[in-house]
């Protein structure tokens, strides 16, 4: 143990201190009785990472190591803080207020504060608004409602709002006007957030990821509105309903819409460029503008869950040409749905189907199912490759019908290989 703990002891600092910054502070500070050596060198770590999980919970003690380490830090500059704090710091308001001030004036340039989602949010100090050194701000269950109208954030690339309280509808955008180099945004709603419509307008922002509370919103005038021409990557979920009003976003390769709109032609119909594309819709008819091309779409996972979703797939299908990976799974719970309604298998395939990868996980084997994965294998003439995932509650009896029923099923493609979990 000797010999391996003074091997460690001689490596270089600068090596030592980037193994110590992928650690929780708690721990480093508790390998500094390793040494002499390491006695003092946890104050160098550049990167601080709290987690009252790792205190037992025990808010008192929690709060005093984080006030300790803080100040005794000596690194030249504070590269990341991270503090994930719960419900037993009741003076949260106040301990997290000192903790940002003292990074701000340590040109903290990763910050990333999380406070348990029950409690009322904490309150954040207006000095965090000028701060320019930032350029990753992650933050849960705050309040942005103290916000100063001055507002700095000019070397920002990164910033998450999970849960977050805002004054009112124009304090998002005011803050986002503030990030001129902005590449990667989160905004999590949640109710009581003082929001109505969440209005995204970033000129460099590459990734979006838009989701709302698993909490029911009231009404279905609240939504999202988005102008980021350069976005390369969309993310939105929504469960409860309202509106999402998207400009062309011509860059945009790979994004995932699962939402429960009534009418999503704004979204899709701005989408024509993706080449990665995950969907769970309500709506068929109303998914996208007619004539609208997924020219460059090649990969293609579709949620089973809604009403009528075969009827989406045909659209795709046939609108997608060079589409080569199609996965299909029930992501959700089914949402009701006439067993009576019929399949309008795909007609219009002027390039034929040139799936070359067909996956579906969860499969039942129902009707509508079994009419699906047929067409596929029939007319998919570049297939290679079938994998059918059954519902971990089938039968073995059934298992072996679905078998049976598909490994029987014409081929379109003599290399085509079924595979079967």
């Amino acid at each position: 143990m000797d010999d391996y703990r003074d091997r460690i002891s001689r490596l270089p600092d600068d090596f030592l201190l980037q193994i110590l910054s992928r650690l929780p502070t708690k721990d480093v500070v508790a390998m500094s009785l390793l040494s002499k050596r390491w006695r003092f060198l946890w104050t160098l770590v550049p990167k601080l990472n709290f987690d009252l999980r790792l205190h037992d919970n025990t808010c008192p003690r929690f709060t005093m190591f984080v006030d300790r380490s803080l100040l005794l830090h000596k690194a030249p500059s504070l590269e990341s803080l991270r503090v994930k704090i719960g419900s037993m710091c009741h003076n949260a308001d106040v301990d997290v207020g000192i903790w940002i001030r003292i990074a701000v004036d340590r040109g903290v340039r990763e910050l990333d504060i999380s406070y348990c989602p029950a409690e009322e949010p904490v309150r954040l100090p207006k000095c965090l608004f000028a701060c320019t050194t930032l350029v990753v701000l992650k933050l849960e269950n705050m309040s942005l409602v103290d916000a100063s109208s001055y507002v700095c954030f000019k070397s920002l690339k990164t910033l998450h709002l999970l849960d977050v309280k805002y004054f009112d509808d124009h304090s998002l955008p005011h803050l986002l006007s503030s990030c001129s180099v902005l590449e990667d945004l989160v905004v999590q709603r949640c109710p009581g957030d003082n929001v109505k419509i969440v209005s995204v307008n970033a000129m460099c922002l590459k990734t979006l990821t838009l989701h709302k509370s698993s909490q029911a919103f009231e009404g279905d005038d609240d939504g999202f509105v988005i102008a980021a021409p350069k976005l390369k990557r969309l993310d939105i979920e929504d469960y409860w309903g309202g509106f999402c009003y998207i400009e062309n976003m011509p860059e945009v390769v790979e994004a995932n819409v699962d939402v429960i709109y009534k009418n999503t032609e704004r979204i899709l119909g701005s989408l024509t460029s993706v080449k990665r594309l995950a969907l769970c819709l309500m709506t068929s008819d109303a998914a996208y503008p007619a004539g609208t091309v997924f020219s460059q779409l090649v990969h293609l996972e579709l949620c089973t869950c809604a009403p009528r979703w075969w009827d989406l797939l045909t659209r795709v299908i046939e609108d997608s040409p060079k589409l080569r990976v199609l996965k299909l799974r029930q992501k959700h719970i089914r949402r009701t749905f006439s067993p009576s309604a019929t399949w309008k298998q795909p007609v219009s395939l002027p390039k034929g189907l040139f799936l070359e990868t067909f996956k579906w996980e969860l499969y039942e084997g129902t009707q509508k199912q079994k009419e699906v994965a047929k067409f596929i294998l029939k007319h998919a003439t570049r297939l290679k490759k079938v994998m059918i995932s059954p519902k971990p509650s089938s039968s073995l009896l059934e298992k072996h019908e679905m078998l049976k029923e598909l490994s029987s099923a014409p081929r379109g493609s003599s290399t085509c290989k079924l595979l079967f979990d």
